[in-house]
């Protein structure tokens, strides 16, 4: 248990994050879900569409510091590539 004003000022903080840092996960996850839907869905413009609206949240969990940016680009990279191969 905390004793100082300050560690427990942190440990009320760090909760309020880790609300927050995990629907933001969340958000991310349930993005990359909808392009593999789409993608086992056969509908090459759908899967399209939808990677299109998965970027841009990936990198702001990047920026958040959500997610490694590497792990962002692998992720991107092979999704492009599945949507690409349904062509």
């Amino acid at each position: 248990m905390a004793h100082h004003k300050s560690a427990k000022k942190r440990i009320r903080r760090n909760d309020r994050r880790a609300v927050i840092n995990g629907a933001r996960v969340g958000r991310i996850r349930t993005f990359i879900k909808s392009v593999e839907l789409a993608i086992s869905g056969g509908d090459q413009s759908v899967a399209q569409a939808a990677l299109k609206a998965t970027q841009p949240e990936l990198h702001r969990g990047v920026r958040a510091g959500l997610v490694h940016k590497n792990t962002a680009a692998r992720k991107l990279s092979r999704l492009a590539a599945r949507v690409k191969a349904m062509a």
